[in-house]
């Protein structure tokens, strides 16, 4: 068998964390379908709606106001690496859905709008339940812009294309529609 065509080696002890096919990384790749927006934190806004009527909107400060939650997971990358015991922090689905009033999704499904036009779509379970978050902080730092900063969706039990750099809204729909990817 030549090199290579077995792919990288995983260490015994982290083959039940990682996915078949993929491989560790101890650094942080960077990748994009587009240029890295730079947006001031003066300027940003985040929100959530179901067609035209609005959920919620705050502000940067207002977004730092809402409870926040730290959480250390596995994230994984459809380009086949793999990075364990990443620190985040940033607001759940759910505090931002307590915060707008609402006890549980209003819509089944989810499209993630982004500076750069990028948008990915979800089905609501795969946000709620403390499996989502808009996170402002990686590594106990704020969130830099190649990744995904001032904010992005963190969804790490879907691999990482899910996870939107530069989230900006929530769009609650009733019916899964294509995301960036899908069309």
């Amino acid at each position: 068998i030549s090199r290579g065509f077995r792919g990288r080696r995983v260490e015994p002890d982290q083959r039940a964390r990682v996915p078949a096919g993929q491989y560790v990384t101890q650094d942080f790749p960077v990748l994009s379908a587009g240029p890295t927006p730079h947006v001031p934190l003066t300027d940003w806004t985040f929100s959530m709606r179901v067609g035209n009527t609005a959920l919620g909107k705050w502000t940067w400060v207002e977004f730092q106001d809402l409870p926040h939650t730290r959480v250390t997971v596995d994230i994984h990358c459809v380009t086949k690496w793999s990075k364990l015991d990443t620190v985040w922090e940033g607001v759940t689905i759910d505090a931002l859905l307590v915060t707008a009033g609402l006890s549980a999704p209003p819509t089944a499904y989810v499209m993630a709008h982004c500076d750069g036009g990028y948008s990915t779509n979800l089905p609501t379970p795969d946000l709620v339940g403390g499996r989502a978050m808009i996170a402002t902080r990686f590594a106990d730092t704020p969130l830099a812009a190649a990744h995904g900063g001032p904010a992005r969706l963190l969804v790490p039990h879907l691999y990482f294309w899910k996870s939107a750099k530069w989230v900006r809204s929530l769009e609650f729909t009733t019916t899964e529609r294509p995301g960036f990817w899908e069309g």
